[in-house]
């Protein structure tokens, strides 16, 4: 599977109503506190510095409110923190009578290179309309402004592009109006070591700003509904704010527009009307299982799981038609699965520990609501598992393969561990052999990350899972995050799938998941 947009707008979707309204009928209210500007700073060129940029405060806000501002004046203000919601200000004109309109251009940023470098040498793949930028005219001064558009920033830059020669502006009460759906009360953290203390508030406030009307990848891109974010949300969501309907929400928007044949979309847009987006993977749409199974575990809500058994069956039933008679997941060049942003990655034998993974929740689903299917399940999920025993294992290199090309990746690895294929001694050697003879084809994202961490705790290792969270998550708290990124390479902190970094979201969804290990294991 090429890593690149799919494009299905000939597939019949199916819109199944009551799942819809119920998911209506559990939109969340948004609370919202406004916060001022902490400072206003320069930015110089640091090739030290996370991303090539280092802030230097200059002056208060207070100060900045008295300046007499001109075309091509600047300023760029740090907020302390990593926020989501509305810019509002003041402004107004000093002078003379205003007698043309005052352009403004307002550029938005997670980290501080966003503000610095310019959007027009942006080469990335992505639509650059995700850069958050705008631009104003004020044709009345003074003004009172409230910028309609949600942004996720911490730093913001003003530029006056152009006022007439006869005055000049001043800005005032500049404030950001941060929203979100959780709650003001947060389950306490558990850790004792300050490192792991840090990371877990970064955590919740990566997920804190992630909760939305639903719970949102980024909310600076792509601010909608993925079901492989979710899940790991979810988790995070059971051990912090607990705000359990807003799970139940998500599940019934997935449900209430699937493909014709029952598919789950990957992911859903929920403006103006819901929408599944005609993306699907077979990873993804799988995990519609394990969020359903999740949620019965976290709620005991035996109506809600019950009711949508039968979508997350069917999700089952479709990803089994892709097993050949060996019992291995067919491979090929035209099939959809994401594992990681990974280009080299051949995803075969992950997904196979995906299949098995979610399998294995599905029968304790069925076992409480279609117990008569239950043992039939239960000899695919015996069958699928020797078969990536038998055709998935090298004893001479110690590790699992995947692809006609027998690939030894980190992917494969960790999704078999979890699916439990083998012994657990055999587990634990594999894990030892990452550390020793780590694979070429490495863990890109926080989102992969999370696996082998889970993997780690799965095989008994928890110094190694402990270890593991302060390497990585910790260095980005190192580095000074406000929230954890979507894409982290310690050897190459810029690296985008993407083609550049300004693209990148800074406060992702998939990325929490340290709260829930340390919550949950106690670390």
């Amino acid at each position: 599977m090429s890593q690149a947009i799919q494009h299905n707008s000939e597939v019949t979707m199916t819109r199944h109503e009551d799942f819809l309204r119920a998911a209506e009928a559990l939109r969340p209210a948004l609370s919202s506190r406004a916060y001022p500007p902490q400072s206003v700073i320069d930015a110089h060129v640091d090739p030290q510095a996370i991303f090539g940029w280092r802030a230097q405060p200059v002056s208060t806000p207070e100060a900045l409110y008295q300046r007499e501002l001109t075309s091509g004046d600047s300023f760029i203000i740090d907020f302390g923190s990593h926020y989501v919601g509305y810019l509002s200000f003041a402004c107004s004109a000093v002078g003379s009578p205003p007698d043309a309109p005052a352009h403004l251009h307002f550029t938005f940023g997670e980290t501080l290179s966003e503000v610095c470098e310019p959007f027009s040498e942006y080469q990335g793949w992505l639509s650059s309309s995700w850069l958050q930028q705008q631009d104003l005219w004020l044709d009345v001064l003074p003004a009172e402004v409230n910028l309609p558009r949600r942004y996720c920033f911490r730093y913001l830059k003003v530029e006056v592009k152009a006022v007439s020669q006869k005055f000049r502006l001043r800005v005032g009460q500049i404030r950001l109006n941060a929203v979100t759906s959780a709650s003001e009360t947060c389950l306490p953290g558990t850790a004792t070591d300050p490192q792991l203390q840090a990371i877990d508030r970064v955590s919740v406030v990566t997920l804190k700003n992630c909760m939305q009307e639903v719970f949102e990848d980024g909310p600076k891109r792509d601010r909608r509904l993925w079901l492989g974010d979710l899940r790991l949300q979810a988790l995070v969501n059971d051990v912090t704010f607990t705000h359990h309907d807003l799970v139940r929400r998500c599940l019934y928007l997935f449900a209430g527009h699937t493909r014709e044949d029952g598919m789950v979309s990957a992911n859903v847009f929920v403006q103006p009307d819901v929408i599944a987006d005609d993306t699907f993977l077979f990873d993804y749409s799988l995990f519609f299982v394990d969020v359903l199974y999740g949620y019965l575990q976290s709620t005991g809500d035996s109506a809600t799981a019950q009711q949508l058994w039968p979508t997350a069956r069917r999700q089952v039933e479709l990803a089994l038609t892709r097993c050949d008679d060996a019992g291995l997941v067919r491979d090929s060049d035209d099939w959809w699965v994401f594992i990681d942003w990974q280009a080299s990655l051949n995803k075969q034998a992950a997904a196979q520990g995906v299949l098995i993974y979610c399998l294995q929740r599905a029968i304790w689903l069925a076992e409480r609501f279609e117990p008569e299917l239950a043992a039939a399940l239960g000899d695919r999920l015996q069958a699928l598992k020797a078969a990536a025993q038998r055709e998935l294992w090298d004893p001479e290199r110690g590790f699992f393969v995947s692809g006609t090309g027998r690939q030894v990746s980190w992917a494969s690895q960790i999704w078999l561990v979890l699916a439990e294929i083998g012994s657990a001694e055999q587990h634990r050697e594999i894990m030892r052999n990452l550390r020793e003879n780590p694979p070429a084809i490495a863990m890109n994202t926080p989102y992969l990350r999370h696996h082998f961490v889970a993997a780690l705790l799965q095989c008994g290792l928890r110094d190694e899972a402990i270890a593991e969270i302060k390497a990585y998550w910790g260095a980005m708290v190192d580095y000074g995050a406000d929230t954890f990124w979507e894409i982290f390479d310690p050897a190459q902190p810029d690296f985008s799938p993407y083609g550049s970094k300004l693209i990148n979201s800074y406060c992702h969804a998939w990325s929490c998941t340290p709260a829930w290990f340390i919550r949950q294991y106690g670390l």
